[in-house]
């Protein structure tokens, strides 16, 4: 990601990225990307958001789902989130004005049922499969609701949400609040719905969402608010094969990947199925697969 920015024209600002959690060499908050411009131009503000491996374990392990993501906005159109918890309820756009965080978790679900003229029991809820989750599994299946558990890649799952077909009504739980960011940008383009709240969980992380901007640690937030920008663009490839995305299949001359590309402004949603021939190919020709 870093070397591909080196080539686009922007003067780009790092709001979310891996390299302070992950003791990453490049990619931290507040690093400016973007090709040099020539004298005498300005390239425009651009933030962008970043995540190079969601679901690190995932791809590490072969499972389902994990991403390359980035999320971009002009200057001022993500949050800077820190990198602390957040609670989330994402649900489709059908759901849109539904959701309260503070509401008991049946009351959620039978209002995205009744919004999707469905039962509860119809219901698929995807959770991270924490410790911190053992009341709200235990709700969702008292409520009637079926329940799928993953072990990471919250934010693959949330846009899962906001499609039609990929048999995921919602997520609940606590996730990264950087993955919320990013997927509340994915959401703006697909008129999804997000309720969210951060977590501090030590008063180092409180004082540092009051350096970042963030006056009220209890404030619920909404889609528009982790992502109020009027340009947004999401994109994801697949690392591994996922419900919305097929992971990077190599072939003898080559690779190939599956990405999607969103815009909020022209609203659009682009699936992108690209072979990428690295080598000359054989008297037969470049294969497809």
């Amino acid at each position: 990601m870093r070397r591909a920015f080196e080539t686009v024209p922007i003067a780009g600002n790092i709001v979310i990225g891996e390299g302070e959690r992950d003791e990453a060499p490049m990619l931290y908050i507040g690093e400016p990307v973007g090709a040099p411009p020539p004298d005498g131009v300005q390239y425009p503000a651009i933030d962008i958001a970043v995540d190079p491996l969601e679901g690190t374990n995932l791809c590490a392990t072969g499972a389902a789902n994990s991403i390359a993501v980035l999320a971009a906005s002009e200057a001022g159109g993500l949050l800077h989130a820190p990198d602390c918890y957040m609670e989330k309820i994402i649900a489709g756009p059908a759901s849109q004005g539904a959701l309260d965080i503070d509401a008991p978790v049946v009351d959620n679900l039978r209002a995205i049922a009744r919004r999707l003229e469905r039962h509860v029991m119809d219901l698929v809820v995807i959770v991270l499969d924490r410790p911190r989750h053992e009341k709200l599994i235990a709700d969702i299946r008292q409520a009637g609701a079926r329940i799928r558990l993953i072990g990471d890649g919250d934010l693959s799952a949330g846009i899962a949400a906001a499609v039609r077909g990929t048999g995921v009504h919602a997520v609940m739980g606590i996730g990264g609040a950087p993955e919320g960011v990013i997927t509340a940008a994915a959401l703006r383009c697909l008129h999804g719905e997000m309720v969210g709240r951060l977590v501090a969980a030590s008063p180092e992380q409180e004082e540092r969402m009051a350096r970042m901007g963030i006056t009220d640690p209890r404030k619920v937030y909404r889609a528009e608010d982790l992502a109020p920008g009027k340009q947004i663009i999401f994109v994801a490839c697949g690392v591994t094969p996922g419900s919305l995305l097929q992971g990077v299949r190599f072939f003898g001359d080559g690779y190939r990947t599956h990405s999607v590309v969103m815009t909020s402004n022209p609203n659009k949603v682009r699936f992108l199925d690209t072979v990428h021939a690295t080598r000359k190919p054989g008297p037969r020709g470049v294969r497809l697969y």
